[in-house]
């Protein structure tokens, strides 16, 4: 990719390229959002299967009408206090972008809102936390009637290690 496809990619991400559906959800007080076509289906909490030896915040997997797919908790992958599982909690499912393809996996959140229909002009870019944390995985916040949502890019929300490990497991 040349210098001027660069910027022109660059631009055209500040310019409404996030605008969109989005799926929001919480974890613990705070709102999140995906958007809407990376969301394959919300199905309440199942018996979910350990693996061993996967990391602690891969739950295990479920098998969806015959399909085995991935589930991790995003509270254990955000470094957040576990929390009861309540009849509001729910699996979310999803389809990442990987190296080798798509994969669908599913992730545990604390409850789903609404589907969101945000404005390029009400999302802005990530704050600069410091060189030493990673929010590759923060697409934007979206400021939305006095509160912000963090809008997630799911397909960094894992590195390709983690993904190629979540491949593994289903």
């Amino acid at each position: 990719m040349d210098r001027v496809e660069q910027l022109n990619k660059q631009i055209g991400n500040k310019s409404g390229d996030r605008e969109g559906k989005y799926l929001s959800f919480f974890l613990d007080r705070e709102e999140y959002g995906i958007g809407i076509l990376k969301v394959k289906e919300i199905i309440g909490m199942m018996p979910i299967t350990p693996v061993p030896q996967t990391p602690g915040y891969v739950k295990g997997v479920v098998n969806l009408r015959g399909r085995v797919i991935p589930v991790m908790d995003l509270r254990s992958r955000f470094g957040m206090k576990t929390a009861e599982y309540t009849e509001r909690t729910c699996i979310i499912v999803v389809e990442v972008q990987t190296a080798s393809g798509q994969i669908q996996t599913g992730i545990v959140v604390d409850s789903v809102s609404e589907v969101l229909n945000i404005k390029g002009s009400e999302i802005e870019d990530t704050p600069a936390f410091g060189a030493k944390l990673n929010t590759d995985y923060i697409l934007g916040m979206a400021k939305l009637g006095g509160s912000v949502k963090i809008l997630l890019d799911i397909d960094k929300v894992l590195s390709e290690d983690e993904i190629s490990s979540l491949e593994k497991v289903a």
